[in-house]
């Protein structure tokens, strides 16, 4: 692979997106961190990558960001769109303005990344990985429009894979519980989960780094659940 092949990975400051970002630079990959949190910079800075201050919800930002990348790097061989959050509200107090600030987070920033990088991605015959998550599958009660942009996100990559190869591969990951936050886990914890424990960013950053790379070159259009297998596991109350 070439030397100088090049990451744009969202929602890179902390939890999921700065664990892709240090695998992919420890794998020799040219790394651009985008953030809206200017604490990115710091983890750049170790990586020996660049950040970029972005809201990726944002469609001038975003268009500002992959014309750095353009002018920069001057090629993208992998886009990650891992940015994302939620918000827990019923349905009578969830705001219409609260709703579309998820989605445009969550979902339409993947569309305004994949419709600005288009060019980069084909002429370097590049990947895009989505973070999605199991509540594309399941539920929490009040998470709206959460659940609803992580649907959108698998659907909207399996489009995004036929639309644009065989030039560019798209594949989604949906994770599950990953623990990204301080707090000590129970033993129950880890118990639930057919695997054993509970998840880890390094096993998102693992399978990101597969899908970019040579070897799933077969490989597009998917879904994969990384969650321990808790989406299989029946539970009786």
């Amino acid at each position: 692979m070439p030397e100088d092949r090049t990451a744009l990975v969202t929602g890179a400051a902390r939890g999921i997106g700065a664990a892709v970002a240090a695998r992919l630079a420890r794998e020799g990959w040219r790394v651009v961190l985008v953030d809206r949190d200017p604490a990115g910079a710091d983890l750049a800075a170790r990586l020996g990558a660049r950040f970029e201050q972005a809201d990726m919800a944002d469609e001038d930002e975003v268009i500002r960001t992959v014309a750095s990348v353009r002018t920069q790097e001057g090629r993208l061989d992998a886009l990650v769109s891992n940015a994302g959050f939620g918000i827990t509200r019923s349905l009578s107090e969830l705001t219409l303005t609260e709703w579309n600030t998820v989605l445009a987070t969550n979902l339409t920033a993947t569309f305004l990344l994949a419709r600005a990088a288009e060019d980069l991605l084909r002429a370097a015959r590049g990947a895009i990985v989505t973070i999605a998550s199991t509540r594309a599958h399941m539920s929490e009660p009040d998470t709206f429009p959460y659940t609803a942009s992580k649907g959108g996100l698998v659907a909207l990559t399996h489009a995004l894979a036929v639309s644009l190869g065989p030039e560019v591969r798209a594949n989604c990951i949906s994770p599950g519980w990953i623990h990204t936050h301080g707090g000590t886990l129970r033993p129950a914890d880890h118990a639930q989960h057919p695997a054993g424990r509970v998840g880890t960013p390094e096993d998102i950053a693992a399978l990101v780094a597969f899908l970019v790379g040579p070897e799933s070159g077969f490989v597009t259009g998917a879904e994969f659940v990384v969650d321990g297998g808790m989406t299989r596991r029946m539970i009786y109350v």
